[in-house]
């Protein structure tokens, strides 16, 4: 148990990865088919969209100052509803036009969040609450009713596109971005922000630069998130993202990441995403009441909470 205990400490992403893994066992259990090679892809295909709002929210946290960033879930509807209502079915409907597209729109929001945040020094909960309001508002503007998407390309996103998995797309690559952020400076910058504020603008650190790059990050992943949704769904629906809120918040405090700022990762996010996708499908395999999946995910992001103030402390911990 010290053994367990210390490892915990030093990587604390290693509770999701227990929890998970307990999960994935019961799911198989329950649902025998659950793990067959031909069930893979597509629930990988319905992991992505969770995994991916888990990212998306991480940057905010680990920039310190409070950050928190409860934009993601509209962020990730409105470019749903943005590439099912105005690109698909147009010229600009193709790949290489349309992810460009979304995810400028993600960015953008993103950087709108930081620089309220970090220039105009509206508190992150505020900021991105008022943000929250008004990007949901504008998802209902825009697809006031539920819209069918045609067959298309991001269908393959939640299936498997030659053979591979469409989810190693939309999971895989922000991973292999945050990957390549790591070997350049601005990783250990913002983690050196939320770190310690103070001691970072005294190294020279442009702490509101790197606050801003750091919300503009979570956008950019966000817009992935959303394309990873508009694959699973096929349709736009303004009520659809708004579950993702807590899920990414349960994922970020299950996957290790402390919420005060400069320790933890996107990986760890994704693991802590993928236990909660678990424990939902394990709720459904035993037809539990949907009504009670809200209090399911409050209860571990309570538990992930009270698992990380025992085990993360003030300690330096590892990055995924």
């Amino acid at each position: 148990m010290n053994t367990l205990s210390a490892a915990l400490r030093n990587k604390p992403y290693l509770l999701a990865l227990l929890f998970g893994g307990c999960l994935l066992l019961t799911n198989i259990i329950a649902l025998p088919g659950f793990a067959a090679p031909g069930q893979i892809a597509g629930t990988l295909g319905g992991l992505a969209p969770f995994a991916v709002a888990g990212m998306a929210s991480t940057p905010a946290f680990l920039a310190g100052g409070g950050g928190i960033d409860l934009s993601i879930a509209p962020l990730m509807g409105l470019v749903n509803i943005v590439f099912v209502s105005d690109l698909a079915g147009t010229r600009l409907g193709s790949p290489l036009l349309a992810v460009p597209i979304c995810l400028a729109i993600g960015a953008a929001v993103g950087a709108v969040n930081g620089t309220l945040i970090a220039v105009l020094r509206f508190p992150p909960v505020i900021a991105t609450l008022c943000t929250f309001f008004i990007v949901g508002g504008v998802d209902l503007k825009l697809a006031p009713a539920p819209v069918t998407l045609a067959t298309n390309w991001t269908g393959n996103l939640a299936g498997s596109i030659a053979g591979i998995p469409g989810a190693a797309l939309t999971i895989g690559l922000p991973l292999l971005l945050w990957f390549t952020l790591g070997r350049t400076p601005f990783l250990d910058t913002m983690l050196a922000v939320g770190d310690d504020e103070a001691a970072a603008y005294s190294a020279g650190v442009n702490v509101t630069r790197v606050r801003i790059l750091a919300y503009t990050l979570g956008g950019l992943l966000a817009a992935v998130a959303g394309l990873a949704l508009t694959g699973l769904i096929r349709s736009a629906d303004a009520t659809t993202p708004g579950t993702y809120t807590l899920i990414a918040l349960g994922a970020v405090a299950l996957g290790g990441t402390n919420l005060a700022g400069g320790r933890g990762g996107i990986g760890g996010a994704a693991l802590g995403a993928s236990a909660i996708f678990l424990l939902q499908s394990v709720l459904a395999a035993l037809h539990v009441s949907a009504y009670w999946l809200q209090v399911a995910y409050g209860t571990t992001l309570i538990a992930a909470l009270l698992a990380g103030a025992a085990l993360i402390g003030r300690k330096q911990v590892a990055v995924p």
